[in-house]
C-alpha cells in the first residue's frame, strides 16, 4: 500500500489529488482545487504575469505541506498543453521545480485523449462508440472499438475561449458547426453510443435535471436528451450568470463558461444528428491515476461492474468479509427460484450490486444498516450499471428488512420505476437477506443449493462442506418474509 500525490495545473485551476493504492486499486484520501484565470495571460499576452506566477507558487507550496502530511511516497505532476502558449512557460516550470520540487510534465493531445479514454472506460460500460470531451480551450472527439481508440479529431474551441469570444449564442454554435464539418469522425459517424465528458456536459446535465425534476443526483451515465438541452438553453437565456451560480453543483467557473459549453453541446447534437448523449464523469486526472496503477486495464474493463465493486470494497472489507459469497449465493437462488419470482435477467445487475454491498450501511450505523444502505449505494460511484439499476439495487438492499419498504419514498421515483420494479425490489431484498443468512458463519459452508418446488412449499436442499446448522437456523428466521413475498412456505435441509 502506498500514498500517491497527483498535481494537475491548467489555465483555470491547480488540483491536488492524494490517493491510496493497493493491489492495483485506489481510494481518494484528499482532493483540493484552487481557481485562478490565466486566460488573458495565455491568449492575449502570451506571457505568464508575475502575479499569476506568484499565486500559483503560493498554492503549490501549500500543497507541498499537505503532501508531507499524508506521507506521500510518490508524486506525479502534469500541466495542460495550453500552458506552452505562454512564451515564458519553461522558465516558470523551472521556478516551480526549484521552489517546490514538483517536476511538471506537459500533456500533449495524444496523452489527453488516452487519459480521457481510460477514465471513461472506467465509468461507463461500452464496447464501442464515440467520446466527446469538452476542455476549456479544445474539444476532442474520439472513436473507440474493442477497448482501443481508433481515431480522434480535435477542434480549437472549448467552453472557456468560446465563452470569452464575444460572439452571440447563435454565432458560437455556427462557428463550432463549421469546425465540426471538417472532422472525419463527424462525417463518417455511425449510429453508435455517444459519451459526453468534461465540466460543460456535467453542468448542463445538472441544470437539465433541475428543470425536469429528475430525482437522482448521480452525474455518471445520465442520459442527456436533445429536448433537455433545448430546455437548458431557454433557461439560461432567461436568467443572469449570478442565478446560474446558485444552482446546486454549478460554481463560478461553470456559470462563466456555460454559454460556450452549451453552444458546443448544441452543435454536437446537430452535427451527429443524435437525440441522446450519455454523460460521463471521466477526466484526465482520473485517467492518469488509472494509468499509473499496477495491473492490466483490459482485465479491469472485462467486467466493469465487478471491478467497480471490488475497488469499493478493497479498502472497506473486513477480514471476514463475505460479500462475494453472498453475491454467489444470491445469484444461485435467483436461478433456482426463477419459476417462483418470475423476474427477467434485467434484474441480475441490481441483485449483484445489492448482494455485494449488502452490509455497506454498517459504515454509517450498524443499527438497521439495511436502511442506511440506500444512501450509501446511491453515493458510492458504482460504474458499469445504469442509474435505474443502481436505484433498484439501493431499494433492494434496503428491503433486506421488509419493514424498511416505504411506498411513499419509492413514489418519489415514479417516473423511473415501474410497478414491476416496485414488486421486484421486495423480492430481490428477500433473496439477498436469505443469501446473507446462508453464509451466517462466514465460512462458505454451503457450496450449492437444489430447490424442489412442491405446490405451496419450497424445499431447499443444501450441499455442504461441514455442519450448516447455524446457517439453516438463521435462514429460517426469514421464512415469514419469504412466504409473504413469494406466497410459498420455505423449508431448508
Amino acid at each position: 500500500m502506498e500514498n500517491i500525490a497527483y498535481i494537475q495545473l491548467d489555465e483555470r485551476k491547480v488540483t491536488l489529488l492524494i490517493v491510496q493504492s493497493r493491489n492495483g486499486r485506489y481510494r481518494i484520501l484528499e482532493e483540493v482545487e484552487n481557481y485562478y484565470d490565466l486566460t488573458n495571460d495565455i491568449v492575449k499576452d502570451c506571457l505568464l504575469s508575475p502575479k499569476s506566477k506568484s499565486d500559483i507558487l503560493k498554492i503549490l507550496n501549500i500543497y507541498r505541506y499537505t503532501i508531507e502530511t499524508f506521507k506521500v511516497e510518490k508524486m506525479i505532476a502534469v500541466c495542460s498543453n495550453i500552458i506552452v502558449k505562454a512564451r515564458n512557460y519553461r522558465g516558470f516550470l523551472d521556478e516551480i521545480y526549484t521552489n517546490t520540487g514538483m517536476n511538471f510534465l506537459i500533456s500533449n493531445d495524444e496523452e489527453i485523449v488516452k487519459n480521457i479514454y481510460v477514465s471513461c472506460m472506467n465509468e461507463i460500460d461500452a464496447s464501442k462508440g464515440y467520446i466527446v470531451n469538452i476542455d476549456s480551450f479544445a474539444t476532442y472527439i474520439m472513436k473507440f472499438n474493442r477497448r482501443n481508440v481508433i481515431e480522434y479529431n480535435s477542434i480549437p474551441y472549448g467552453y472557456s475561449n468560446l465563452s470569452s469570444s464575444g460572439l452571440s449564442s447563435e454565432d458560437m454554435i455556427a462557428t463550432v458547426k463549421k469546425e465540426l464539418k471538417k472532422c472525419s469522425l463527424v462525417k463518417d459517424y455511425e449510429d453508435d453510443l455517444v459519451i459526453g465528458c468534461g465540466p460543460s456536459f456535467i453542468d448542463i446535465s445538472r441544470i437539465a435535471k433541475k428543470i425536469l425534476r429528475y430525482p437522482i443526483e448521480i452525474d455518471n451515465n445520465y442520459e442527456l436528451s436533445d429536448t433537455a438541452v433545448g430546455k437548458v438553453k431557454e433557461f439560461v437565456k432567461s436568467v443572469d450568470a449570478q442565478k446560474v451560480k446558485k444552482i446546486k453543483g454549478i460554481g463560478p467557473e461553470g456559470a462563466e463558461s456555460i454559454n460556450g459549453g452549451l453552444a458546443i453541446i448544441s452543435a454536437i447534437y446537430d452535427a451527429f444528428k443524435i437525440s441522446t448523449v450519455n454523460i460521463s464523469t471521466a477526466n484526465t486526472l482520473e485517467g492518469i491515476v488509472l494509468s499509473n496503477l499496477v495491473g492490466s486495464s483490459n482485465e479491469k474493463y472485462s467486467d466493469l461492474l465487478q471491478n467497480s465493486l471490488d475497488n469499493y470494497y478493497e479498502f472497506k472489507k473486513e477480514g471476514l468479509a463475505i460479500n462475494s459469497y453472498v453475491y454467489d449465493m444470491a445469484l444461485l437462488l435467483f436461478k433456482q427460484l426463477k419459476v417462483v419470482h418470475k423476474l427477467p435477467r434485467a434484474y441480475v445487475k441490481p441483485l449483484k450490486i445489492a448482494a455485494y454491498m449488502f452490509d455497506c450501511g454498517k459504515f454509517i450505523n450498524f443499527s438497521n444498516f439495511q436502511k442506511h444502505s440506500f444512501y450509501a449505494i446511491l453515493n458510492s460511484n458504482i460504474a458499469g450499471a445504469t442509474q435505474k439499476e443502481i436505484l433498484l439495487a439501493a431499494f433492494a438492499c434496503t428491503c433486506q428488512n421488509l419493514d424498511n419498504f416505504n411506498l411513499v419514498e419509492i413514489m418519489k421515483y415514479k417516473d423511473i420505476l415501474s410497478d414491476e420494479d416496485v414488486e421486484a425490489v421486495r423480492k430481490l431484498g428477500v433473496l439477498v437477506n436469505l443469501a446473507v443468512n446462508l453464509n451466517a458463519s462466514r465460512k462458505n459452508i454451503i457450496n450449492d443449493i437444489v430447490c424442489d418446488i412442491l405446490g405451496d412449499s419450497i424445499i431447499m436442499k443444501t450441499v455442504v462442506s461441514s455442519d450448516p446448522s447455524f446457517e439453516i437456523m438463521q435462514s429460517m428466521k426469514i421464512s415469514d418474509d419469504f412466504r409473504k413475498t413469494f406466497k410459498k412456505s420455505l423449508q431448508i435441509i
